[in-house]
């Protein structure tokens, strides 16, 4: 999305990220992470690096769990004038189902005619909300990432173990997460990510811009931690060139991914040589997601039984 041109998708940081370029072309947010306890920056029982192995191929196990899963998701960009009010949306609700041989299928069920007149989506925005918004850490992106321990925090009832996250080097036409992960001790899972997708594209009359993102996870099934809502708040600069001034956008988003529900299949899953597989068992309504408030925000429609309250801000 951009003024005509394309800007990644945005989110809300908890904690300021290192600049990547000269110039930050996002705003830098504050850190909102009340309620979370005091970081513990001891020593853990198990040398940081064994955790980041065990919970790296518990993600791979996950990963794999995600595509025998059903879900819906939503998703809502809106700019924001000078008066706080809403100057433009795009809305799109998508189910997310198999056809008879596995492979995902993408139904459209609501996508009313966007009215934003600042910026538009482009494909990379839909890339980043279907792969970076829900970001897994598997054994397999181990090699492209650089994860440093950072402590041990408790979030609402979950105690965490976190750590910092970043690209080992860029290469040309990938994009990559940075940020922060909190990962639930007993489970071995993400469950909040703070992050921003990288590179933003900073060429004049091709800015691609990127906010840091928060993204929640809620335990649906008893075994699996599923990404459900990711929030954004801030403000794009874009700088001007030739035949056009410098602009900065207040852009919101909210993505939702609800409704979860196992695609029935004979695939046995197994974690640390024990089948943790549970074929047919259909989803119930999970605990509220880490970080998150359970109480309903204002000027929101009910939510579904598996997808939690939005933060406050």
């Amino acid at each position: 999305m951009s003024r005509l041109l394309t800007l990644g998708l945005l989110g809300l940081l908890l904690y300021p990220l290192p600049r990547l370029h000269a110039q930050a072309s996002y705003t830098q947010l504050q850190p909102t992470d009340a309620g979370y306890g005091a970081l513990d920056k001891s020593t853990p029982s198990m040398p940081p690096e064994q955790i980041i192995q065990k919970f790296a191929a518990k993600e791979s196990q996950f990963r794999h769990a995600m595509d025998q899963y059903t879900y819906t998701r939503s998703v809502k960009i809106e700019t924001i004038n000078d008066d706080s009010k809403t100057d433009g949306a795009y809305q799109q609700v998508t189910d997310i189902s198999y056809d008879g041989k596995g492979a995902k299928l993408e139904h459209v069920t609501f996508a009313p005619a966007t009215s934003l007149e600042r910026i538009m989506m482009s494909p990379a925005d839909m890339s980043d909300i279907e792969h970076r918004l829900p970001f897994v850490l598997t054994t397999e992106d181990l090699p492209l990432y650089d994860i440093t321990y950072i402590g041990r925090q408790k979030v609402d009832d979950l105690d965490t173990y976190v750590f910092d996250v970043a690209p080992k080097r860029i290469e040309k036409g990938q994009r990559y997460i940075q940020g922060r992960i909190w990962v639930e001790q007993r489970d071995l899972q993400i469950v909040v990510v703070n992050a921003k997708n990288v590179p933003d594209d900073l060429r004049p009359g091709h800015e691609d811009l990127s906010l840091p993102f928060t993204t929640y996870r809620e335990q649906v099934d008893g075994q699996y931690w599923f990404p459900v809502y990711s929030k954004a708040d801030g403000i794009l600069h874009f700088s001007g060139g030739k035949g056009y001034m410098s602009e900065d956008v207040h852009v919101r988003s909210i993505v939702k991914y609800s409704n979860y529900k196992r695609f029935g299949s004979s695939i046995k899953i197994t974690f640390e040589g024990q089948d943790i597989t549970k074929n047919g068992q259909q989803p119930a309504p999970g605990n509220p997601p880490a970080g998150q408030p359970q109480s309903q925000p204002p000027n929101q429609p009910p939510n579904q039984s598996q997808t939690p309250a939005a933060p406050h801000k």
